[in-house]
C-alpha cells in the first residue's frame, strides 16, 4: 500500500510539474491566442443574415458586421440567437486561459499574475478575430459582443461597463459615443478593481476595438472630408463624416 501511495504521489507531482511548464511556456500562450482568434473569427451575425435574409452585412449601412445591421435586415430573433453566440465566442479563449493558468496558480507563486496576462491575451485575440475575420476578407464588427464574453469570464464588472455603455447609447441614440466612453472607461475601472492585471486586461480589450473603429471595413482614404475629420468621426461617432454637397 505504501509503495502504491508513493507512486501515486510521484505521479501527481509529475502532472502538476507538467501543468506548470505548459502554463508558463510560450506554447501555452500561442495555443490560447490561436484558439481565441479562431473562436472570435466565426461571423455568427453574417451567417444569420445570410440564412434568414439572404443579405451580406458588408453591403448593409456602414458595412459593419454587427448585431445592429443584422437586426435591420433580419429582425429580433435572428439577432437574439446570433448575439448569444457572438458573446459566447468571446468567452472561449479566456475560459481556456483561466483553466490552463489555474493549475499553475496552485503550485507556482507567480501563477496568479500569469493567469491574468494569459486571459488578457486571449481576450485581445478573440476581439481581433471578430474585428478582422479571415472568413470575410478581413471585415468584421467592432468587438463589443466578444468583449462582453471575455469580461464575463475574466472580470464581470467590465461586462457591466460595456452593457451600460450600449444601453445608454441606445437610449440617447448616440451608440458610437457611448460605446467609445465605455471602452475608454474599461481600463480605468478594471485597474481600480483589480490593479495592474485589470488595467492590462482593459487595454487589451479596448485597443483593438478603437483601432477597428478608425480603420473600419473600408479604406480611411475613401471616406469624405479632410483626413483628420475622417479619423475623428470614425473614432467618436463610429461612422464616416457626411459628404459635403
Amino acid at each position: 500500500m505504501g509503495r502504491v501511495d508513493a507512486l501515486g504521489g510521484s505521479g501527481g507531482r509529475a502532472v502538476s510539474t507538467a501543468a506548470v511548464k505548459v502554463a508558463r511556456g510560450p506554447g501555452a500562450a500561442a495555443a490560447v491566442a490561436a484558439v481565441s482568434f479562431l473562436a472570435g473569427s466565426v461571423p455568427f451575425s453574417q451567417i444569420a443574415a445570410r440564412r434568414f435574409a439572404g443579405a451580406d452585412l458588408r453591403r448593409v449601412g456602414s458595412g459593419t458586421v454587427s448585431g445592429t445591421a443584422l437586426y435591420d435586415v433580419a429582425g429580433f430573433w435572428p439577432l437574439a440567437a446570433a448575439g448569444i453566440l457572438e458573446v459566447a465566442k468571446g468567452a472561449v479563449g479566456p475560459a481556456l486561459a483561466r483553466r490552463a493558468a489555474l493549475r499553475a496558480t496552485r503550485c507556482w507563486p507567480g501563477g496568479r499574475a500569469r493567469r491574468g496576462h494569459l486571459g488578457a491575451l486571449a481576450a485581445c485575440a478573440a476581439i481581433a478575430g471578430h474585428d478582422w475575420t479571415p472568413w470575410l476578407g478581413g471585415a468584421g464588427g467592432r468587438g463589443l459582443s466578444p468583449a462582453m464574453g471575455a469580461t464575463l469570464v475574466l472580470a464581470p464588472e467590465g461586462t457591466a461597463v460595456l452593457v451600460a455603455g450600449m444601453a445608454v447609447g441606445r437610449l440617447v441614440r448616440q451608440s458610437g459615443v457611448a460605446t467609445l466612453l465605455a471602452s475608454l472607461a474599461l481600463p480605468v475601472v478594471l485597474g481600480v478593481r483589480r490593479g495592474t492585471p485589470g488595467a492590462v486586461l482593459g487595454l487589451c480589450i479596448c485597443v483593438p476595438m478603437l483601432v477597428k473603429r478608425v480603420l473600419g471595413n473600408s479604406p480611411l482614404r475613401s471616406a469624405p472630408g479632410a483626413p483628420i475629420s475622417r479619423v475623428v468621426s470614425r473614432l467618436v461617432f463610429d461612422r464616416d463624416p457626411a459628404p459635403v454637397s
